[in-house]
């Protein structure tokens, strides 16, 4: 179950820990035109030149939407207990905001019952980077407004799921979304804008906490978190430029959302930046208590000045003797770990990882199995830095692998397969890999563990 050679102990996990997996509705789902589903910003970004890898769409995915039974069938093999999902806002409200779409919400509510009956526990995530076009026709988050259309979607789905789900999330990855939709052209809706980007972030924070404030109206007994995309900043080499770069980089991509959110404060180079959007009570609106703090972590951001982009930073190269993983993602366990350590201190949350995982370019061998001996022993190595830290006292009560499916994986298209099974995109056919077996294996023992006395 754990590799000899690890330097982490192996631990026991303790009683009640959460065993999952995650994907995004735009990932897999497809159906994209379908059943009255409205266009998001990456329907339109895929059909933007140079948008996608491929020209890749997320007209189909994985059709998810359609393959909803054996999907879940595939989870409850693996003995999960539960399935972090994200409703697609443009399938609900195909205009972001006034006339709802009942056959969108049926989707989710078969899924969550089919769930429910296998055993497996829904986590909803309300947005999971899909804005709906609409909305951004009219600003998108660059205007205060859409904080206000975000708490009237969240309403309708606590309204709607939250007799049965429970676990909630307000948004997946903030930084990610506002940094490479509005300062980095790297996603959805594409804009190089500083202004907008911090309008971008400032508004997000007011539907953050506008979220946590419907659904704890609204959801009895919800337990809530938001997912934050965090990696330790190092400087490419140690210049003054590239550690000023690394210091501005580290607000955008570790700090701007934690901090507001839980901390009630921006940090400092970013609050001077960002006063001006910033009305009376904005801060109180921002920092609503939450249950508990998602992390999404795969390996550390390297930063080099770079004065072409729009402030000033740039992504770097890791240092070229760093283990990489199949889609060249640096492999440094060690900073997962002390990942975990810091938001524990800084936070004082109890922690779950929402997302970890490894891309590589899979493919079925001739003997009919999908061997994926990387993904395996960056799962291994990794999870053996969860518990050297949960020793440490991070407070982490779940583990969620990205993904359950190979899937669309945005700007990459389907070039780079992250799942723990297979999908063939010609056919929709889909394989468990060695890696499914091996979280099997690995959620078993640990039950089995935790029933010793």
């Amino acid at each position: 179950m754990t590799d000899p050679t690890s330097p982490y102990p192996p631990g026991p996990y303790p009683p009640g820990f959460v065993w999952g997996v995650s994907t995004s509705a735009y990932q897999i789902e497809g159906a994209a035109a379908k059943d009255g589903r409205g266009a998001s910003i990456w329907d339109i970004r895929c059909r933007t030149q140079g948008g996608v890898v491929n020209g890749d769409t997320g007209d189909v995915a994985c059709d998810h939407y359609h393959r909803m039974p054996e999907d879940v069938a595939l989870m409850k093999g693996l003995g999960v207990d539960a399935y972090r999902f994200s409703v697609s806002w443009p399938r609900v409200l195909p205009r972001g905001k006034g006339a709802v779409n009942e056959a969108g919400l049926d989707f989710y509510d078969r899924l969550i019952d089919r769930l429910l009956e296998a055993g497996i526990e829904p986590w909803l995530c309300l947005y999971h980077w899909d804005l709906p076009q609409a909305l951004q026709d009219l600003g998108g988050w660059s205007a205060r407004d859409c904080a206000g259309w975000y708490a009237d979607y969240a309403a309708l789905c606590a309204r709607r799921y939250g007799d049965r789900v429970k676990r909630w999330i307000t948004f997946n990855e903030f930084s990610v979304f506002t940094l490479f939709g509005y300062a980095i052209p790297w996603a959805a809706p594409g804009i190089v804008d500083r202004a907008q980007h911090l309008r971008a972030i400032h508004h997000v924070n007011l539907a953050h906490g506008a979220g946590v404030d419907v659904l704890r109206a609204l959801v009895p007994g919800a337990s809530i978190g938001a997912i934050h995309n965090r990696q330790v900043v190092i400087p490419e080499t140690d210049t003054p430029e590239n550690r000023a770069a690394a210091a501005l980089l580290d607000e955008h991509w570790n700090l701007v959302f934690c901090d507001p959110q839980i901390l009630g404060h921006y940090p400092p180079q970013t609050a001077a930046a960002i006063e001006p959007y910033v009305q009376p009570g904005d801060m109180a609106r921002i920092a609503r208590p939450v249950d508990w703090f998602g992390l999404n972590h795969y390996g550390p951001i390297f930063a080099k000045a770079d004065p072409a982009r729009t402030w000033g930073y740039g992504w770097g190269d890791a240092p070229p003797d760093s283990p990489t993983h199949g889609v060249g993602w640096a492999i440094f366990p060690d900073a997962f770990r002390d990942e975990l350590l810091t938001i524990q201190r800084r936070y004082r949350l109890p922690i779950v990882v929402t997302e970890n995982g490894c891309g590589g370019s899979d493919t079925v061998s001739p003997d009919g199995a999908v061997h994926d001996p990387h993904r395996i022993n960056y799962l291994t190595i990794y999870n053996a830095a969860m518990r050297d830290a949960m020793a440490q006292g991070a407070d982490v009560q779940g583990y969620f692998v990205w993904s359950l499916l190979d899937n669309f994986e945005w700007g990459s298209g389907y070039g780079q397969r992250f799942g723990i099974v297979h999908v063939d995109f010609q056919t929709l056919a889909r394989s468990p890999k060695d890696s499914a077996r091996w979280y099997a294996d690995l959620i078993r023992s640990a039950k089995a563990q935790g029933r010793l006395p």
